[in-house]
């Protein structure tokens, strides 16, 4: 097992000074192959590629799918409409709760993460610019409202990390709808009353609004269509792929096909916009497959099963073992995703067996590993954390406190919540 932690502790400290996992990933899994007495070469052309390209077969038309339809959400204006329309609704008086509820109505709605994140921000500027807020709390508003609840914990999100458990457990979008309502309701109630609470000590503390030292540029198109239409590819996405139980691929291709049929106007930014999306889309099916190729490995050396046992030996609810594994591993690999598709690739068929035997429904085990992708990846050397200082302009000693708190520490509880209520027969 020593082998298994170096390997581990490689890409975790690799992943944190921000070298790619790409070629961290390859590295970690060989110092996992020599501990434990496997072939180096056979275990990288054969173990680490088989797990690397069977994880990119099954999810690769997804995450271009996905990529595609939020760039067309922006390009199109539809995402900034759908933001707008919400903050006028709820007031500049609310300047957090309004930015919040835009980032979520988009990632609940399909739009990747990154997406939201440079849709919302020139609005959430505007907004705290007008309520006299700080700026510092932008990044930490924009992580909760796309990051938490609507990525990982509400019923029938369209977004991977909730979509990968599926073919682990044989369940659905929609698994555990009551466990991930109470582990949404602990994040964004939760996260929001920090938020303002923070609001009010920097603002005793004599922190307002302050301009950015480079003007926002809006890069949006000249003409805005309208909130109803904007919001119906979002619907489509969430309606066909829960209520009619379409295919995560066919419910985005529906999505994808109402935006450029509403918007046929804008038919030259099409391809633009889908190229660039497809092109993102590599690098991100890219990482996180090179996270699952070396779940891969790990799996195949001897030390594997001590870990197993030291996992499933964890006393009380087996939730408990499958919510520290997934977090350990998101936290390493700095990847939601990444962190879970190591996870079950290495102890999902044991997970489901227990589901099997015990009185715990395959569906509390997809819930709670997609709520627990969604703690420790949150950890300072996160991809999207990164993407979310830079494009707002403030550093990790500016933001990343409160990120901390709205990202990391009130999704792990709400995991230990949802997980003691299930142990009481509650859920």
């Amino acid at each position: 097992m020593l082998g298994i932690f170096l390997g581990l502790a490689t890409l975790m400290i690799l992943a944190y000074m921000g070298w790619s996992i790409i070629w961290v990933a390859p590295i970690a899994a060989g110092v996992v192959a020599l501990t434990g007495g496997l072939d180096l070469l056979e275990a990288y052309r054969d173990t680490y590629m088989g797990g690397f390209v069977s994880f990119a077969q099954d999810w690769f038309p997804v995450f271009m799918l996905g990529a595609i339809f939020g760039k067309l959400m922006e390009d199109t204006g539809m995402a900034r409409s759908v933001a707008v329309a919400l903050t006028k609704v709820i007031g500049t008086q609310r300047a957090i709760l309004g930015v919040l509820v835009s980032a979520a109505v988009l990632t609940y709605g399909g739009v990747s993460l990154f997406v939201v994140v440079f849709a919302v921000y020139p609005l959430a500027l505007s907004l705290f610019r007008e309520a006299d807020i700080t700026r510092r709390l932008i990044p930490a508003t924009v992580a909760l409202g796309a990051f938490t609840f609507t990525m990982t914990a509400l019923p029938g999100s369209p977004q991977i990390q909730n979509l990968i458990p599926i073919p682990y457990f044989e369940t659905s979008a929609t698994a555990a709808p009551l466990m991930g309502i109470i582990a949404a309701i602990v994040m964004s109630v939760g996260g929001y009353l920090y938020l303002r609470w923070r609001e009010g000590k920097l603002r005793d503390a004599g922190e307002v609004f302050t301009e950015p030292k480079e003007k926002q540029k809006d890069s949006g198109p000249e003409r805005t269509p309208t909130f109803l239409l904007s919001v119906l590819p979002l619907l489509t996405v969430l309606l066909t792929l829960n209520l009619l139980d379409w295919d995560i691929v066919v419910a985005l291709l529906s999505g994808i096909i109402l935006i450029m049929l509403l918007n046929i106007t804008m038919v030259k930014h099409f391809v633009p916009a889908m190229n660039s999306g497809a092109g993102g889309s590599v690098i991100a099916i890219i990482n996180t497959s090179a996270a699952v190729g070396f779940g891969t490995v790990v799996r195949e050396v001897p030390g594997f099963q001590n870990l197993t046992e030291l996992l499933m030996g964890v006393r009380g609810n087996p939730l408990i073992s499958e919510a520290i594994a997934v977090n350990v591993l998101a936290g390493a690999t700095g990847s939601a995703s990444g962190g879970m598709g190591i996870a079950l690739e290495a102890l999902g068929a044991q997970y489901y067996e227990i589901a099997m035997n015990t009185g715990i429904s395959p569906e509390a085990f997809h819930r709670v590993a997609s709520l627990s992708s969604g703690g420790l990846d949150a950890l300072p050397h996160n991809g999207a954390v990164l993407t979310l200082l830079a494009i707002t302009g403030m550093t990790h000693k500016d933001s990343y406190k409160d990120i901390f708190v709205v990202a990391v520490l009130i999704p792990v509880i709400s995991v230990a919540v949802v997980i003691l209520l299930n142990t009481i027969g509650i859920l």
